[in-house]
Parts: C-alpha cells; sequence; structure tokens
C-alpha cells in the first residue's frame, strides 16, 4: 500500500458467543502472535455477537412497516440486509421507527442529487449494518439477525485500555472496500489498514477468523 509492505495475521477461535470476554478473547487467542505496535482488527460481527446483539429471526415479528419498508429496498449484490421483514423489524426497533421514517425523505433527497447512502445516514449505523438472517457463514449464527455493534468507538477504546494494543473494529466482507468502523488508531492510519484489508484476508465464510493482527513490515516486500 503506497509503497509500504503490511502483514495481515488472521487469527482464529473457538466460535464466539454471547457474554465472551473480549479483551479476553484476544488475549487467549492473538496474545502469543501479538508484538509491540501492533493492531487488533475485530470483526464487527464477532464484536456484535459477544455483546449478545445477535437475534434469532423467528423471534421477530415484523410489524406492517416493516413488511412494507423492506419490499422496497433494492436488491444488490451486497447481501439481504433490510430487504428482509424481520431485519428491518430488528432496525426499527433499535433505530426507533421516527428515525426510519426521516430517512425515506432524506434517501428521496440524495437520490435527486445524485447522492447515494443518505436512507442509512440517518438511519444510523444498525440499520445500514445490519445482516439478515441466512447470510452468516457460521452455522451457530445461520438464523440470527445482526446490527452494528453497540458503540463502536467506546468498545475500541475500552479493549485498548484492557489489552494495551490499538483496536480496529472493522466490516471486511468480498464485495466492498474494507470499512474502519471505528478504532483508536489516527486518522492516516486507518486509511492504510482498511486499504490492507480490502481483499479480506480474515474470509468470508466459516474460517472462524473473526480477529487479525496488523503490522507494518520492518523493510521490502515479505517472503
Amino acid at each position: 500500500v503506497d509503497g509500504r509492505t503490511f502483514e495481515r495475521v488472521p487469527i482464529r477461535t473457538p466460535v464466539l458467543m454471547p457474554g465472551n470476554d473480549m479483551a479476553e478473547v484476544i488475549r487467549a487467542h492473538a496474545g502469543a502472535s501479538l508484538r509491540p505496535g501492533d493492531t487488533v482488527v475485530m470483526s464487527e460481527s464477532a464484536v456484535a455477537i459477544m455483546q449478545g446483539r445477535a437475534r434469532d429471526w423467528r423471534t421477530i415479528r415484523p410489524s406492517w412497516f416493516a413488511r412494507q419498508l423492506s419490499s422496497r429496498v433494492l436488491k444488490t449484490t451486497y447481501g439481504t440486509g433490510l430487504r428482509s421483514p424481520y431485519a428491518m423489524q430488528y432496525a426499527i426497533e433499535l433505530c426507533g421507527l421516527p428515525r426510519i421514517l426521516l430517512a425515506l425523505p432524506a434517501h428521496v433527497i440524495g437520490k435527486l442529487l445524485g447522492r447515494k447512502g443518505w436512507f442509512y445516514l440517518v438511519a444510523g449505523l444498525d440499520a445500514r449494518m445490519m445482516d439478515a438472517e441466512h447470510t452468516m457463514g457460521i452455522a451457530e449464527f445461520y438464523e440470527m439477525c445482526i446490527p452494528a455493534p453497540a458503540d463502536p468507538p467506546g468498545t475500541a477504546r475500552a479493549l485498548k485500555s484492557q489489552t494495551g494494543y490499538d483496536i480496529a473494529i472493522c466490516d471486511i466482507n468480498d464485495i466492498a472496500p474494507a470499512w474502519c468502523v471505528a478504532s483508536t488508531l489516527p486518522k492516516d492510519r486507518v486509511k492504510l489498514l482498511e486499504r490492507s484489508f480490502d481483499d479480506n484476508p480474515l474470509g468470508q465464510d466459516d474460517e472462524q477468523t473473526p480477529i487479525g493482527i496488523w503490522r507494518e513490515a520492518p523493510s521490502g516486500p515479505l517472503e
């Protein structure tokens, strides 16, 4: 990236579950591989799962609004997202119906101006990052709708305080560019990290590598 070489080290873990201590997960599974100056990269879905935010779609009862709104979400290659009435209902419950409804005229105005993403800008992270049921590669969460992590910036700061390492909570997949949702890194380092993870080295299916280590190689390309 820009003539600099970075190592990305995927860290395999057991299936992470609600209630797992995130700092302890980092220490137990990445600790032996960490070096001073490293950054711990965490999947946003794994963080949300450990926070207990994953929800079985069979426990969700879509409202009239959820069914109507989800039927109007554009089908894309990025996944199901809010096209699922269950995911839409969960987003409504997390974001609030007034905020979701306010996002609708924002979408129309943005479209008229040739701007994308205004719906999610107004609706918020839980709508933007909602993963629908039957899209998760890990079998234990195949039936789950998974929103954004709670308080990503605060979570990253707390984990850095507990572990001593910089933390980046990232949305990384096989389609869109990598996106650092929150981190303890300076802005220029965030951009380098995102570009370093654009090819999704942590995988998209059942690799069970929800944590990665990011570090700059001391000199030249790796052999």
